[in-house]
């Protein structure tokens, strides 16, 4: 997986691509280039292109998005329920981290 970041404090794998990618849709159906664009500015986090669409193609396949018609030669994803129900969870579980971390750091 290739992803470039802006940060030295980099975590590696901890940037999922499907989250964001996720996180991405979740403010409406984009496709491809608009969701490089749109990660990299909410999270500073760049996909390379062979990383998006992998990740695409997995979360396609797993129900999370769906491809829409082609508008202009580019093809559009959104989120569908599963995806929705899916990003909650997982955002929720990061929430749970968050706390947690921050909780135990104001004690060292």
């Amino acid at each position: 997986m290739r992803i470039r970041r802006n940060s030295s404090l980099d975590l590696g794998r901890f940037s999922d691509p499907s989250l964001l990618i996720l996180s991405s849709l979740a403010s409406g159906p984009k496709h491809g280039y608009a969701m490089i664009q749109d990660i990299e500015q909410f999270c500073g986090t760049h996909l390379e292109v062979g990383t998006l669409y992998g990740a695409l193609a997995r979360l396609e396949k797993q129900g999370w998005i769906e491809a829409l018609a082609l508008v202009e030669r580019r093809r559009p994803y959104q989120l569908t329920q599963l995806g929705i129900t899916v990003l909650r969870e997982q955002l929720a579980t990061m929430n749970q981290v968050v706390s947690t971390g921050q909780q135990r750091l104001a004690t060292i």
